[in-house]
C-alpha cells in the first residue's frame, strides 16, 4: 500500500514539475515573443513610477499581453527595479523583453515633446515639437522668439510636464556674445552669465539640457567640445600651414564660417585664404570688416561703406597684414577641418555666383569676369525686387 502511496506521490510530482517547466516555457516565450500592439505608441515613465504601475499602464495601451509576466521577467532579469524617467516609443510588434529594455536602459527620450533653443545668426527661437509614433517623424507645436513677448499657451503647457524635454542648439557662426545673450532668455536654464566667452572658444551643435541647468554649466560644455575639436584635428593638419598656432587656426576657420554656408566648398575657400597669406597678400574679406565694427554684438543689417573698408581696424583685412587678432564668430568642426587641411589649389579670389556658392578664379582677370557676372546676375535680382552683394574676396 505504502509503496502505491509513494509511486503515485512520485507521478503527481513528476507532473507537477512538468507543469511547472510548461508554465515556465510559456512564460518565457510570452516574453519574448512579438507583442500585440498593433500602433507605436509613446510611453511616458513618471519619475518614482513603479514597475507595477507601468506594466499595468503597458497592459491596458495593447502594448503587452500580461502584466504580471512582464513583471515576473523584469524580476528574473534583475531589471525590476532600473526604470528610467521619461518618454519611451513602443514600436509596433515589440516583445515584453525589448519594451523592457526600453524602459530601464536610459539616456535620452525617444518619444514625446520637446523644446530646442535655436541660436541662429540673426535670431533666436524656441521651437516646441513633438513626435508623432505613428510615422515616427517630428511635428511643430508652436515657435517663439523669447525676446519678443510671452510664450504663447502651448509652450506653458508643455513646460509645466515633468517629460518636457530640453535641447539648445547653436547655429555654426553664431559669436559668443549672440550665444550669451540668447541664453539669458532661455526660461529653463538658471544662474548668471558672468562674462562673454572667447570669440570662437563655443562649439556649435546641439546640446541636451534638462531644466534648471545652470547656464555656466551648459557654457562649460561647449567650450569643451570646442577645445577637444581643436585639439583633435590640430595635430593631423597639412604640413606647410600658415599658422604659428591652433589659436590662429581657429581664427582661420571663423572666417571660413563666414564666408561659406556649403561643406564641399569649405576647403576651397580655406585654399583661397592660405594661398593668400603665403603670397603675402592680405585677406581682403568682408566679415572681418563686419565684426570690427559691431565687435560682434548683433547683424550688421547692411552693405559696407567704401569708408569702412578704408577705415583701419584691427580686423579690416583691407588693410592689415595677416590674420586679424581674434576669430570673429564660432567655426564648426567642418570649417575647422578645412582650415586646417585646405584643397590644393591655386585660388587666390573668389565672388558669389548667384546659386549659393561661390566662384573661385587663380587670376585677376578671372576673377574680375566672375565679379562682372555677378554683378549683372544682382543687376537682375535687384529689378526683380531681391537683394544681392558682393562677398568673397575682392581683386587689389
Amino acid at each position: 500500500m505504502w509503496k502505491a502511496v509513494a509511486s503515485n506521490a512520485l507521478t503527481l510530482f513528476i507532473v507537477l514539475l512538468i507543469a511547472a517547466a510548461a508554465v515556465v516555457a510559456w512564460g518565457r516565450n510570452e516574453f519574448v515573443k512579438p507583442g500585440p500592439l498593433a500602433e507605436a505608441i509613446c510611453l511616458q515613465v513618471e519619475r518614482g513610477a513603479s514597475l507595477a504601475s507601468v506594466s499595468r499602464n503597458l497592459e491596458t495601451r495593447g502594448a503587452v499581453s500580461d502584466a504580471r509576466i512582464f513583471r515576473i521577467g523584469a524580476d528574473y532579469s534583475g531589471l525590476a527595479s532600473n526604470l528610467k524617467f521619461g518618454s519611451y516609443l513602443i514600436a509596433p510588434g515589440a516583445s515584453m523583453a525589448e519594451v523592457l529594455a526600453a524602459v530601464t536602459a536610459g539616456g535620452q527620450s525617444t518619444c514625446g515633446q520637446e523644446a530646442n533653443f535655436r541660436i541662429g545668426i540673426a535670431s533666436a527661437e524656441v521651437i516646441l515639437r513633438e513626435l508623432d509614433p505613428a510615422t515616427n517623424r517630428f511635428v511643430e507645436v508652436a515657435a517663439f522668439d523669447p525676446a519678443a513677448g510671452a510664450a504663447p499657451a502651448d509652450y506653458v503647457e508643455a513646460a509645466a510636464q515633468p517629460d518636457l524635454r530640453y535641447r539648445v542648439t547653436l547655429a555654426e557662426g553664431v559669436t559668443s556674445w549672440q550665444v550669451a545673450e540668447a541664453l539669458k532668455r532661455a526660461d529653463f536654464l538658471e544662474g548668471a552669465v558672468a562674462e562673454i566667452p572667447p570669440e570662437g572658444a563655443l562649439a556649435p551643435g546641439s546640446y541636451e539640457v534638462e531644466r534648471g541647468s545652470a547656464r555656466a554649466d551648459l557654457i562649460r560644455r561647449m567650450t569643451e567640445e570646442q577645445a577637444q575639436t581643436l585639439a583633435e584635428l590640430w595635430p593631423t593638419r597639412a604640413e606647410g600651414l600658415p599658422y604659428a598656432s591652433p589659436e590662429e587656426a581657429l581664427i582661420m576657420a571663423s572666417i571660413i564660417e563666414k564666408e561659406t554656408g556649403l561643406a564641399d566648398e569649405r576647403a576651397q575657400v580655406a585654399s583661397v585664404f592660405v594661398n593668400r597669406l603665403e603670397r603675402g597678400m592680405r585677406l581682403q574679406t568682408d566679415p572681418t570688416v563686419i565684426y570690427g565694427i559691431t565687435k560682434g554684438e548683433g547683424v550688421l543689417g547692411r552693405g559696407l561703406r567704401a569708408s569702412e573698408l578704408r577705415r583701419e581696424t584691427p580686423y579690416n583685412t583691407y588693410v592689415i597684414d595677416g590674420l586679424p587678432p581674434t576669430p570673429i564668430a564660432n567655426p564648426g568642426r567642418l570649417s575647422i577641418a578645412a582650415a586646417l587641411d585646405p584643397a590644393q589649389t591655386d585660388y587666390l579670389y573668389f565672388v558669389a555666383d548667384g546659386s549659393g556658392g561661390h566662384a573661385f578664379a587663380a587670376t585677376l582677370e578671372d576673377h574680375n569676369r566672375n565679379v562682372e557676372a555677378w554683378r549683372a546676375l544682382e543687376a537682375e535680382q535687384k529689378a526683380a525686387g531681391g537683394d544681392g552683394g558682393v562677398t568673397g574676396v575682392q581683386g587689389e
